[in-house]
């Protein structure tokens, strides 16, 4: 698959590279793993050349000849000869860097943890020692979200706010899904678009297997992903064991549990077995895999609070793949596709409701976007957009055929939220039908 999208990121490295050739830069790329970090800083900087180092799990000295090697090739110089210690080659750099500018990208930067976790410290003291005077353009980045986090954010760690960017890296927007299917299958149908969406979540490395397998309809995404040897069977253990360490299980099952619509902590802690807080609280602020959800408007900061994961594949993969390993475990393939088939449309429902969320918000054209449930459970509004500046607001119910919907019963939901609210007085009120031909 070509290189779609990241226009904004791009400009915004190439601009960071120009400004480091007067005064240093330290740029921080995040994002959850596969969401195409390292690929957007190549494509970034491809018009020349960069040095890049590459923190894999091996002893320092050895991390360190790999890195010299780097050096001599990019630079075009001798090097520094054998070093040992990363913190003499990064000193190296920085001196240079007051003669020549240059640009040093360092991938899955977390890793420096496990090689040699004195490495931030020694990062620290040498940045602040050179970087007034340097021209050095550096990008960090890594795989393991709350580790990178932890690295720039925490007051504790060495190189707190040393860095002088911080980029999050987020998941193709439904704009570009659409032009991405366009481009590779020009028949494509709502259907085989909402599939694309609900699978991979925008996730760049997600919708690249599945292209690069010629797999743009909604069937064959579903062969692709449930077969023998796919990745993604296994995805979510990759991902996820890694960030959590020995608690993995518990937190497996909280977002299990979320998944198959357990969204209240009572209901979550019913599945799960123990009380849950700090897990949640951490899911949320931590690894920011889940978030609280409340009704538009809602005045209590705890009541009335549903979890979701925020993550499309998550959800995916945990109320198919996850739930039903024992059924892959004995090669039980079609039965899984089965099962995701006839759970597909109530899935793929809060999918579409995903979507037309998602794209709202791409739309610039409100100033807030949210649902609405009563305390009773019985009204829900599954959009509710306002533009405050222009005293509009309009409600919307979704559902994957048009012919399910009804406005005169919006309409009276509609009229629960206001006489609870006293919200949206003197405003222009419209009402909208979403369904699949409207993507």
């Amino acid at each position: 698959m070509k290189f779609f999208d990241r226009k904004e990121e791009i400009e915004s490295l190439r601009k960071i590279r120009e400004k480091a050739k007067s005064v240093a830069q330290f740029t921080v790329v995040t994002g959850r793993r596969r969401i195409g970090k390292t690929s957007l800083v190549w494509k970034a900087y491809e018009d020349e050349p960069i040095l890049y180092f590459f923190v894999a799990r091996k002893v320092e000295s050895e991390l360190c000849e790999s890195f010299c090697t780097e050096m001599e090739e990019k630079l075009g110089i001798p090097t520094m000869g054998k070093a040992e210690r990363f913190a003499e080659i990064f000193e190296y750099l920085m001196k240079l860097s007051v003669e020549r500018p240059l640009t040093l990208f360092i991938d899955e930067f977390q890793e420096f943890f496990r090689v040699n976790k004195s490495v931030y410290s020694d990062m620290q003291r040498i940045w602040d020692i050179y970087h007034t005077r340097a021209r050095i353009n550096l990008i960090v980045c890594g795989s393991i979200f709350s580790m990178m986090t932890k690295i720039f954010k925490d007051k504790k760690e060495p190189l707190y706010n040393r860095q002088t960017h911080f980029m999050t890296i987020r998941p193709f927007r439904t704009a570009v899904l659409k032009e991405i299917l366009a481009e590779y299958n020009p028949a494509y149908t709502p259907e085989d678009l909402l599939a694309l969406y609900a699978f991979t979540g925008g996730v760049a490395k997600y919708v690249q297997l599945l292209i690069d397998a010629d797999a743009t309809t909604k069937t064959g995404m579903l062969n692709h992903i449930v077969q023998a040897d796919s990745i993604f069977l296994g995805e979510g253990k990759a991902i996820l064991i890694e960030e959590f360490g020995k608690d993995y299980g518990v937190y497996f099952s909280i977002l299990s549990a979320i998944a198959r619509g357990r969204t209240t902590r009572p209901e979550i802690e019913k599945i799960v077995g123990k009380e849950i807080s700090g897990y949640l609280t951490k899911l949320e602020k931590e690894y920011e895999l889940i978030g609280k959800k409340q009704p538009l408007f809602e005045k209590s900061a705890t009541k009335n609070v549903r979890y979701a994961i925020d993550d499309n594949f998550f959800i995916f993969w945990f109320r198919f793949i996850y739930k039903y390993n024992y059924m892959l475990e004995i090669e039980g393939y079609e039965q899984v596709k089965k099962i995701i088939l006839r759970d597909y449309d109530t899935f793929s429902g809060l999918m579409l409701e995903r979507y037309f969320r998602s794209k709202l918000i791409e739309q610039h054209a409100y100033t807030r976007i949210g649902s609405w449930w009563d305390r009773k459970g019985e009204n829900e509004i599954d959009l509710i957009a306002e533009n405050e500046l222009d005293d509009v607001a309009t409600f919307f119910e979704i559902k994957r055929q048009a012919a399910q919907i009804s406005l005169p019963a919006l309409q009276e939901k509609a009229q629960a939220f206001l006489r609870a609210t006293g919200q949206f007085q003197g405003y222009d009120l419209s009402y909208q039908a979403l369904s699949l031909k409207d993507m």
